[in-house]
C-alpha cells in the first residue's frame, strides 16, 4: 500500500460551483456582447479560486486583463499554471489577499461566484447586503457584475436544516426575489436572472468528491483514510439529506445605475 500518496483535491472540477459548460459560455457571450476585440476590458474576480471562468472570459476578449483575489494559495497556484498553459500569464494576476475593503478596481467586469462572504466581515445573511454595496463600488460605470449567490429554493424543513452544516439556519440565505431586491437597493438593475439547475448541482457535488472517493477505494488502509472518509461521508450526507433541492445558486448579471454625480457630468 502506498502511504505516500495524499488524497487528491478537486481535480474533477472545472468550475468551483454548479456551473455547466453551456451556461458558462452563454454568460461569457452576454458579458462580452458588443465589446471590441481590442478593447482593454479589466476583469476583477473576487474569491477567484483557480479562476476558470475569468480565464475563459479573457480568452474570449483578447484585449482584456484580469486580477483574481483569493486566500487559498493551492487554488491560486492552479490558476497560475492554467494561465501559463493557455498563454494568458501576461494578462492575468492571481493574488493572495483578503477582499474585505479591497483597494482593487474599479473594473469593467466584476465576478463574484459564491464568494460574497469574502467582501465583508458581516455574518449571514447581512453579508450579502454588504457585499452588494462593495461590488457597486468595485464596478466601473457601464460595467457589469456577475454574482453567483446562494439562495433558498424553498424554505428548508427542520429535519433538512439539522442535516446540513453545524448551526445551519433558515435565515442564512435569501429567497431569489429578496436577493434581487437587495441588488436593486444597492444600486443595480438586474439585466439577467437565472439559477443553477438540478443537473448542474448533481454534477458539481459528484465531481467535488469523486476523485477522493476513488482514492479511498484504492487506499482503505492509508493513514489519512479514516479522516478523509469521515469528511467526505459527512459532506455527502449534508448534500443528500440536507440541502439537495433546497439550497440553490442564483446567477445575477447586474448593471450599475448611473449615479447623480455621473449624470451631472454628462
Amino acid at each position: 500500500m502506498d502511504h505516500t500518496t495524499a488524497p487528491p483535491r478537486l481535480t474533477r472540477l472545472t468550475f468551483h460551483g454548479p456551473l455547466s459548460e453551456d451556461r458558462a459560455a452563454r454568460m461569457i457571450r452576454q458579458l462580452t456582447d458588443g465589446a471590441s476585440p481590442t478593447t482593454p476590458i479589466s476583469v476583477l474576480d473576487i474569491g477567484c479560486g483557480w479562476g476558470e471562468f475569468m480565464l475563459r472570459l479573457l480568452e474570449a476578449t483578447p484585449g482584456a486583463t484580469g486580477v483574481g483575489v483569493d486566500l487559498n494559495e493551492h487554488d491560486l497556484a492552479r490558476g497560475r499554471v492554467n494561465a501559463e498553459t493557455r498563454g494568458l500569464a501576461e494578462r492575468v494576476d492571481f493574488v493572495r489577499e483578503s477582499a474585505v475593503d479591497t483597494a482593487r478596481g474599479p473594473a469593467d467586469i466584476v465576478l463574484c461566484f459564491s464568494a460574497s462572504h469574502a467582501l465583508s466581515d458581516a455574518q449571514p445573511p447581512e453579508h450579502t447586503t454588504a457585499a452588494l454595496h462593495a461590488l457597486r463600488r468595485l464596478v466601473k460605470p457601464g460595467g457589469r457584475v456577475l454574482l453567483g449567490e446562494g439562495i433558498w429554493q424553498r424554505p428548508p424543513a427542520p429535519n433538512e436544516l439539522s442535516a446540513m452544516w453545524p448551526e445551519a439556519s433558515a435565515s442564512e440565505f435569501h429567497a431569489l426575489h429578496d436577493l434581487v431586491d437587495l441588488a436593486i437597493g444597492a444600486g443595480f438593475r438586474p439585466a439577467w436572472i437565472e439559477c443553477a439547475n438540478r443537473d448542474e448541482w448533481d454534477h458539481f457535488e459528484s465531481a467535488y468528491q469523486s476523485d477522493v472517493e476513488e482514492w479511498l477505494a484504492a487506499h482503505p488502509d492509508h493513514p489519512l483514510a479514516k479522516e478523509t472518509r469521515d469528511r467526505v461521508d459527512r459532506h455527502r450526507s449534508m448534500w443528500l439529506r440536507g440541502y439537495r433541492g433546497v439550497m440553490g445558486l442564483a446567477y445575477l448579471t447586474l448593471v450599475p445605475v448611473v449615479s447623480a454625480a455621473s449624470d451631472a457630468g454628462r
